[in-house]
């Protein structure tokens, strides 16, 4: 448990509720968490699924591990305890965007239970607004993909506290969803992922009009 330094504070309640905001969107505010090895193909099918939501009405947004280390956590390094805290603060990020309406589609390899699991407890009162997906694909394929040459680092000692290497992995017990990577196609995945949504109304199972508004730079 992170213990709260800040004292004296007031939660600041809006006169826009969330419900508003999901009706102005045509969707529910949730989280598809994609878990797995690194070069398991969360990216991926994190960045796949973004454009499949947006060409279906819908207002989605990418949150990559990597991504989100250039910035907000780039005071972080791979102990288990700034893995922990990294897990931490993309997950307070995702309840934001939940409560925006928006869908948030975290690819973070997220390592441990116990952090994917405090990330979904924030999502527990909102009727099931967290979908974890465990993109699982075999250590020998990943080291083959090795798009980042982070495999080779890592069996040469040159990368510490690499998951599946030398540090630990903890797959999911009971994903929503469970995708093999190394069986499936990207397109596939999608397509699992899209009839998982629209049968369990996270989406409407019609495109939502999409109305794009483009404005020149000014002079």
């Amino acid at each position: 448990m992170i213990e709260r330094k800040a004292t004296n504070i007031v939660w600041h309640a809006g006169r826009i509720t969330r419900a508003r905001r999901e009706g102005l969107s045509g969707h529910r505010g949730f989280t598809i968490w994609f878990t797995g090895l690194s070069a398991s193909g969360k990216s991926t099918l994190a960045v796949a699924m973004e454009e499949a939501l947006f060409e279906h009405g819908c207002h989605a947004y990418v949150l990559d591990g990597d991504n989100v280390r250039h910035g907000l956590n780039n005071n972080l390094g791979f102990s288990p305890e700034d893995r922990t805290e990294n897990i931490r603060r993309i997950a307070e990020v995702a309840k934001l965007f939940r409560d925006a309406g928006v869908i948030s589609l975290t690819a973070f390899i997220s390592p441990y239970r116990s952090d994917r699991d405090s990330a979904r407890k924030l999502a527990e009162a909102e009727h099931d607004a967290f979908i974890e997906i465990f993109v699982d694909c075999p250590i020998n394929v990943c080291e083959q993909r090795d798009p980042k040459g982070m495999y080779q680092k890592a069996r040469a000692g040159i990368i510490k506290d690499f998951t599946g290497i030398s540090a630990p992995y903890e797959p999911p017990e009971k994903p929503e969803i469970h995708l093999r990577t190394d069986q499936l196609t990207v397109d596939r995945c999608v397509c699992v992922i899209m009839d998982h949504l629209k049968q369990h109304n996270y989406i409407p199972c019609a495109p939502n009009r999409i109305q794009t508004t483009y404005y020149a730079a000014a002079p």
